[in-house]
């Protein structure tokens, strides 16, 4: 069992934040905020939160959820919207959409066209979908991307075309896996939280953040 520790928290509009500098004071490193959806949605909480986190000391990262519309324009949509700069994590959230669903052919040519765009990888958020997708299949594309595996029990499994996650959300309840609070961030209506564990040092964090 993985000694766990909340290190990063995603976030999205639906979350409340009262104190990000509480938050860093508690041990949180980093925050992953949601800035776009499918071609035109977009999150209205990110651009402020972004300035207040980083000037509490936070990492700032941007994800991009992923629905079935053009791949273009939603690649283009999350960097208007996002406005990555080279300290900035970018990720795809490639999770299920009912009845809007991203393929994976779409996953594939997202991850593609924004690294071309940035000139860097980005990192993949998925969870039961990319297992789904690829079964037991040895990607080597997808492998080449940093894991940011969704996984809620205490045993996290991560799909053959990696060898090991980077960072693991391990809870988004309450009634999830803890510790699942973290000061100055209530989270959602319900007080549910997204949290992430990383195994390895903050420094080490921060060198390969947005890389």
């Amino acid at each position: 069992m993985i000694d766990r520790a909340v290190r990063v928290v995603d976030l999205s509009h639906g979350d409340v934040v009262e104190d990000f500098h509480a938050a860093a004071e508690a041990g949180v490193w980093g925050i992953i905020h949601k800035a776009t959806t499918g071609a035109t949605g977009k999150d209205e909480t990110y651009a402020a939160r972004r300035t207040l986190a980083r000037d509490a000391g936070l990492l700032w990262g941007a994800y991009h959820w992923g629905t079935h519309a053009n791949v273009a324009k939603q690649v283009e949509n999350f960097l208007r919207r996002s406005e990555p700069d080279d300290e900035t994590l970018v990720a795809l959230d490639f999770e299920d959409t009912a009845g809007n669903q991203m393929t994976l052919t779409q996953a594939r040519e997202f991850l593609e066209q924004l690294a071309a765009r940035l000139g860097r990888k980005p990192v993949l958020y998925s969870g039961h979908t990319i297992k789904d997708a690829l079964r037991k299949k040895r990607d080597a594309f997808f492998g080449s991307h940093r894991l940011w595996l969704a996984h809620y029990n205490e045993e996290p499994v991560i799909q053959p075309s990696w060898t090991d996650f980077w960072l693991w959300q391990y809870t988004d309840s309450r009634n999830g896996l803890t510790p699942n609070a973290v000061p100055g961030i209530p989270g959602d209506a319900k007080g549910n939280l997204d949290c992430n564990h990383y195994e390895r040092s903050r420094a080490e964090l921060a060198a390969t953040w947005a890389s």
